[in-house]
């Protein structure tokens, strides 16, 4: 049987969401997971949708829900559905020219941390009517799909910006090789403790991080997260790669000698569609680009005693 759009149009939209729920995330347990809700509802919804319809959109495997041929044909038609709800959330949200309201900002750990949560307090002070989120993860959150407002990330390429999203372009973010003072102190001292690259196991040790005049003589350490990899360093295991807003703005970390800094990329604050002309998204990205000019030279290592 074809199903025309017409006929999914005369549907209820929150179960289609149930229905593309469970084909993205390939069970009802994912589902239920990324809905917020118990297995039960994420049935209950899909098979009124399959009722509602007259077809079986799915076909349950011992590896999970795989969809039949008119769930293909029910997921494309959700797919839109679900493209031009959203475009009607954005642009009715685009209109809203209230200060007071929800404002989600999403940024990296470290940059929320070693540089920008003094600007955000700022913000939130001066303006104590608009509730921000600070969405502070190192998965990307996507501005399409509204699950931020705003976005502050290190971009490498341009190119690489889809172009549904609006950007201002920020300082360029530069990184160098860092040790503990005291453990350069040490080593110039002749200390004959051996010194390790202290590396986030997804990462590695990049190309462009030179040993310069320190010589590594112990085996890795590894850790997981820039928080574990800085506190490590302070503690004199050894030398890592750092962004310069953290290495050069903490006092007990000197960069290694005879290294060289890196560029990481570009600090793009992103928006997207009708989101940007909101009063409260218009006022938080004019005041963090003007913050982060502020930090131009720090973010070039340039600021450094």
């Amino acid at each position: 049987m074809r199903l025309t759009a017409r006929e999914c149009t005369m549907i209820d939209w929150d179960d289609v969401r149930y229905f593309l729920a469970i084909a993205r995330g390939g069970s009802v347990r994912s589902a239920a997971g990324h809905l917020g809700v118990n297995h039960s509802t994420v049935l209950r919804r899909v098979a009124r949708l399959e009722e509602r319809l007259g077809v079986q959109m799915f076909e349950k495997l011992p590896s999970g829900y795989r969809l039949t041929a008119a769930g293909e044909e029910v997921l494309e038609l959700a797919a839109q559905m679900e493209t031009s709800s959203l475009q009607l959330e954005t642009r009715v949200f685009g209109r809203d020219q209230s200060v007071r309201g929800l404002l989600r900002v999403t940024l990296t750990p470290i940059l929320a941390s070693h540089l920008l949560m003094p600007d955000l307090a700022d913000f939130a002070r001066l303006h104590p009517e608009i509730e921000m989120e600070i969405l502070s993860s190192g998965e990307l959150a996507n501005l399409t799909n509204r699950e931020a407002d705003v976005a502050l990330r290190v971009v490498y390429d341009r190119k690489t910006l889809p172009l549904n999203l609006h950007g201002l372009k920020g300082p360029e973010l530069f990184g160098g090789v860092y040790i503990s003072r005291d453990r350069l102190a040490a080593w110039r001292a002749g200390s004959p403790d051996p010194l390790r690259w202290i590396i986030i196991s997804m990462h590695g040790i990049p190309d462009w991080a030179n040993e310069g005049e320190v010589r590594i003589t112990g085996v890795p350490f590894r850790v997981t997260d820039a928080a574990a990899e800085i506190a490590a360093v302070r503690q004199g295991l050894g030398i890592t790669t750092l962004p310069c807003f953290v290495g050069d703005a903490d006092p007990l970390l000197a960069r290694v000698p005879g290294t060289d800094l890196h560029m990481y990329g570009t600090l793009w604050t992103l928006t997207q569609g009708e989101t940007r002309k909101t009063k409260r998204v218009r006022l938080f990205t004019e005041f963090v680009s003007r913050r982060l000019a502020t930090h131009a030279p720090l973010l070039a290592g340039l600021s450094r005693d």
